[in-house]
């Protein structure tokens, strides 16, 4: 049966668009508070007056360490307390590796991986302390199988699903879930780079989702009793065979 998420207290980072403003929409109404962390200050606070009084802007750099550090406090001073957290912040970075540009990697290996744990590291004492909660990652199919045209990619969200399972494990006895949603290819700001006739392709065989249908998955994730955990949810458009 579904426990119900009214009255509860959540922070998604990258929420100024894509599959985070989705998840921050639908956990609005579930009955949350959410506090949508991004570095764009002004499409933040562009979009907390449009979703409304729960929806609280807190402009945040993941890439500065410090600020990440400081993140509880400036959560738990706009919003009052946390029992949700989406590290969901990510970039992506395809094509052949013998042609990449081994900066572009740094630069997605930090906000995909450094970024995100550190993120997480900043806000679970205060989970521990309360004895409840939940983390969730916004991972990818590239966690499980590795997807030839996106080895680096592939490479951080093989690392994020090994953060997951075992974080997941050390938190359990505290009360706190870990889980993670793996979509496959999803209509994002994510895909900007691809060759317009691969996103055509894409449309047209039916191999891309829409980042409410992700939102979907997440809010089932949440709303599952406190004794169950869902550790992986995979979702998939019918047109992707992986």
């Amino acid at each position: 049966m579904a426990q119900s998420l009214r009255g509860k207290i959540a922070a998604i980072t990258g929420a100024a668009s894509g599959i985070g403003l989705e998840c921050a929409r639908s956990l609005l109404e579930a009955g949350c508070r959410v506090v949508l962390v991004d570095r764009a200050a002004d499409r933040l606070r562009e979009l907390c007056d449009e979703l409304g009084p729960d929806a609280l802007p807190l402009s945040l750099d993941l890439l500065d360490p410090g600020a990440v550090s400081g993140m509880l406090p400036r959560i738990l001073d706009l919003a009052g307390d946390l029992d949700i957290f989406h590290a969901n912040a990510g970039a992506y970075n395809g094509g052949p590796v013998a042609d990449g540009d081994p900066d572009a990697w740094d630069r997605m290996l930090n906000l995909n991986i450094n970024a995100a744990f550190r993120s997480v590291r900043a806000v679970i004492p205060h989970l521990i302390a309360r004895g409840r909660g939940d983390v969730l990652f916004t991972s990818s199919i590239a966690g499980m199988v590795p997807v030839v045209w996106e080895p680096i990619y592939t490479a951080s969200k093989h690392a994020v699903q090994a953060f997951v399972h075992s974080t997941r494990r050390q938190l359990a006895p505290h009360g706190v879930r870990v889980g993670a949603v793996l979509p496959g290819p999803v209509i994002t700001a994510l895909l900007a780079d691809w060759p317009k006739a691969k996103m055509d392709e894409a449309l047209a065989n039916n191999s891309l989702m829409q980042p409410v249908e992700v939102a979907e998955a997440v809010l089932f994730m949440l709303t599952r009793p406190s004794g169950v955990t869902v550790r992986d949810l995979v979702i998939l458009p019918n047109g992707v065979d992986l």
